[in-house]
């Protein structure tokens, strides 16, 4: 490997301006790709195959009314007056004219289901007066069919003691007549009274089966009670917007159009807020503060390097690299679902290791060009030597990348697939357009003074012939060990979760909706839940509002929930839908308890609960992703290790590396928890309302940052087992290697953090965290770990550090990471060969 990139190396520098032509055309194709086949990104997160994706696929089946995404729209008077008539009116036609929009389905009227619901409030108190009124008439009637009844029965008393007196006076037959007359008249008025009497028990079945679903519409009300669609002083109103597909397949370009409609609506003295659901924005790949972090590392480049064009050649060739890269992966956004923060990963990994990678190339063939080597073959053999060690280093990050498609979770693998993309291409950047630029720069990528003083003795670095001091490598490791530890505390509270309108940009539209959301309405109204009643049997037209209430009543029963509101039933009546309300927002730990004791929920007659919605569909990702961190730390070191024993030779150094690894990722969750969820240093970083931590950035950090730290211990590490193979001992190797390295990696470590950083301050709180997880993280593991730790720890090992059983080391191919061999063919002057050249003869 390190011949083939000397020789690619020194062809670069030849035929500069032919490699720069490749890429530009490359960079060409790739723009191309993208203004072609490029498609939208989506904000919303979601898994196929998670409890709620399953609830939402049944809805979209067998209940096609309740299916596709909603999103709120809050409108507000300025003023904080009440609602205006010309107000509701012109509130009322903009949602119309909404619905008019593609993919949007319906739109809610807040003022309609606001006097629907208070209608239906003064129904049921009318009723119940209507129902007194007619048990007071129909008592009345029962009373006048007794009094009825009791004279029916003294005439019939009479009539019979009138007969049996004709009877006993002979004079029945003379009386009969009359008598019978008398006893059809009683008898007519006998089946009067029980006419009477048959209608009235009709009417009073009536009036109880009246009162019934009555008292069930009561029933029903009392369940909604928690909710409102225009707050109770009549100065805000929640109207909902409903799509046709769920919320993350629904076009960006839709979002936009509805967005648009109601900002320019126009409504004096109203003012309309849009919640994040449909709000959510793409956020920008580079801003203010990404530009910023781009500036401080190349001040950086300029104070090493001491040139501008030194510090220009990297960002270049780094800009360049992401370029490609980036456009290259979005032109797959047209075939696939991408989030919209993975575009911005690529930014950022390509950024870093971009700029990273040049400079261990340039870098090394700045102190060949010091030492007096020939410029091409001084390029040739950086890139055979450093650039084979960025091949090697390349290679651990690309695994680490591309082994997050093995989570299972789609839109994880493609953020790793675009990272590993970006990597790639900077690594082919690395040892292609990095030996072209530096051919074509010449002597110029170094100062005037340097360039004065070529091929001196005095160029070449004195190396430390003594090791440090063991109690200094203990008081190290120790001191080293605790302050990780420290750090990492608060990653024992961490949560994991998705960000909701409270994370979005202080002022923003999503941000003002869901706090007026909040104090208007309650904070659950910005996380409801959507349960799905699968019934054991299907339930009749009769009994459907029986069954809503008995089901419904059992869902309000549950801790923390404010209301719980039939929606409607399949047409097969085999499944019942249901909004519940929580009494807090769709971040707390009340809410997540809420979903899993609604889906532990046993009611009689119902087969399951699913329950689906934003909060559910957000606590299904972080319990996934949470449950395939494990699987994926194991496979990713499992590999790296294998790697660096093949490339370090021994088994120590490369358990040491992992386990320092450990110790600053679990520092990195630490200050990751203590300012995005405990809320410290939040106005530093424009952390207004602290929540959970995005539920994909620890599964996140560790790929990308167990890549990075590899990197950092390759580059240290490889200078010391150079200075061990080469005769040093073990102890003396380690500061040598330590002495070589620190600089560049010193270098490369700020570098790469200051890009990171600057992605701290995007108006997105999902790049916020995974930009200042990857600043603290690298920053922790080059200059806590890598620097201090390990060095220390080598120096402890001793010998035991290159220790290897005797039957791998004759199995293991020799990985000449370091190039040692190139170097052997190709020798740079020695001191000795300097001094002679420059000591003028006596």
């Amino acid at each position: 490997m390190a011949s083939l990139l000397y020789r690619l190396g020194r062809f670069s520098a030849r035929r500069a301006w032919s490699v720069i032509v490749a890429w530009v055309v490359i960079l060409g194709l790739a723009g191309g790709a993208f203004a072609f086949f490029g498609g939208t990104l989506t904000s919303s997160v979601s898994i196929p195959g998670t409890a709620t994706q399953k609830v939402s696929d049944e809805l979209a089946a067998k209940f096609p009314a309740a299916s596709g995404g909603r999103g709120t729209v809050i409108f507000t008077t300025t003023d904080d007056s009440r609602f205006t008539a010309r107000q509701k009116t012109a509130i009322g036609d903009l949602l119309t004219r909404t619905v008019a929009l593609d993919a949007v389905k319906s739109a809610t009227n807040p003022f309609d289901a606001q006097a629907q619901i208070d209608d239906q409030a003064q129904q049921i108190v009318d009723g119940r007066q209507q129902i007194v009124d007619a048990t007071t008439q129909i008592d009345a009637g029962q009373v006048q069919i007794d009094a009825a009844t009791a004279q029916a029965n003294a005439g019939q008393a009479q009539l019979d003691a009138g007969r049996s007196q004709a009877a006993a006076a002979g004079q029945l037959a003379a009386a009969l007549p009359m008598l019978d007359a008398q006893q059809a008249q009683i008898d007519a008025g006998a089946a009067a009274i029980a006419a009477q009497q048959t209608t009235l028990d009709a009417s009073r079945n009536e009036l109880h089966a009246q009162g019934t679903t009555l008292e069930q519409g009561a029933d029903l009300l009392d369940l909604a009670a928690g909710i409102r669609q225009v707050s109770t002083d009549q100065t805000t109103a929640v109207a909902s917007i409903q799509f046709n597909t769920s919320l993350n397949q629904v076009p960006a370009e839709t979002k936009e159009a509805v967005v648009a409609q109601l900002n320019d609506a126009g409504i004096d003295g109203v003012t309309a807020e849009v919640s994040n659901d449909i709000a959510a924005s793409i956020p920008e790949i580079l801003g203010p503060g990404e530009i910023g972090g781009v500036i401080i590392a190349a001040i950086v480049l300029w104070v090493m390097l001491g040139t501008l064009i030194g510090a220009g050649l990297p960002l270049l060739n780094a800009l360049i690299g992401v370029s490609v890269g980036v456009l290259a992966s979005l032109a797959l956004s047209g075939t696939v679902e991408m989030l919209s923060v993975t575009p911005v990963l690529g930014v950022m990994l390509g950024l870093a290791v971009g700029i990273d990678y040049s400079l261990f190339i340039l870098n090394r063939h700045r102190t060949q060009l010091r030492n007096g080597l020939p410029l091409q073959e001084s390029i040739g053999l950086a890139n055979g030597t450093s650039g084979n060690a960025v091949v090697f280093a390349g290679a651990t990050v690309l695994i680490a990348l591309l082994a997050l498609n093995l989570t299972g979770v789609p839109f994880l693998g493609l953020m790793g697939t675009v990272g590993a993309v970006c990597v790639f291409v900077a690594i082919l950047i690395a040892i292609t357009l990095t030996p072209a630029m530096l051919g074509l720069v010449g002597t110029k990528i170094l100062t005037k003074k340097a360039r004065a003083r070529v091929g001196h003795a005095e160029n070449h670095a004195r190396v430390p012939s003594k090791p440090m001091n063991t109690m200094r490598a203990v008081v190290t490791v120790v001191v080293g060990i605790i302050v990780l530890l420290i750090v990492a505390i608060p990653a024992l509270s961490m949560r994991l979760g998705l960000p909701a309108g409270s994370s979005e940009p202080l002022g923003s539209s999503a941000y003002n909706a869901y706090k007026l959301v909040d104090d208007k309405f309650g904070a659950g109204v910005n996380g409801p839940l959507l349960v799905v009643a699968d019934l054991d049997a299907a339930v009749t037209d009769a009994d459907l509002l029986a069954e809503q209430v008995r089901i419904g009543t059992a869902l309000k029963a549950e801790n923390n929930v404010a209301a719980a509101v039939p929606i409607g039933a399949s047409d097969d009546d085999l499944l019942l839908a249901f909004q519940v309300i929580p009494t807090e927002g769709p971040t707390s730990e009340s809410t997540e308890q809420l979903v899993r004791d609604l889906r532990g929920l046993n009611i009689e007659g119902v087969a399951s609960l699913g329950v689906a919605g934003n909060a559910s569909g957000n606590i299904d990702v972080s319990e996934k992703l949470a449950a395939a961190l494990p699987l994926y730390l194991l496979v990713v070191v499992g590999l790296s290790l294998i790697i660096l024993i093949f490339v370090f030779r021994s088994i120590l150094v490369p358990v040491t590396a992992t386990l320092g690894f450990v110790l600053s990722l679990f520092a990195s969750f630490g200050a990751i928890t203590a300012v995005f969820q405990w809320g410290w240093l939040g106005p530093v970083f424009g952390i207004h309302d602290p929540g959970p931590i995005l539920s994909f950035l620890p599964i996140l950090v560790v790929g990308v940052l167990f890549g990075l730290a590899m990197d950092y211990q390759l580059f240290l590490v490889s200078g010391m087992r150079e200075s061990f193979v080469h005769g040093a001992s073990a102890r003396v190797a380690v500061q040598r290697g330590v002495h070589a390295g620190r600089t560049v990696v010193t270098a490369a470590a700020l570098i790469m953090a200051s890009v990171f950083s600057g992605f701290v301050f995007s108006n997105s709180v999902m790049i916020q965290s995974i930009g200042f997880g990857l600043a603290v993280g690298v920053l922790l593991d080059a200059f806590v770990v890598r620097l201090l730790i390990i060095p220390a720890v080598m120096h402890l090992m001793g010998d035991a550090a290159w220790w290897l059983p005797k039957w791998l080391d004759r199995i293991l191919p020799n990985v000449d990471v370091e190039g040692a061999s190139l170097e052997r063919s190709h020798p740079i002057p020695s001191e000795s060969e300097l001094e002679r050249v420059t000591t003028p003869s006596a």
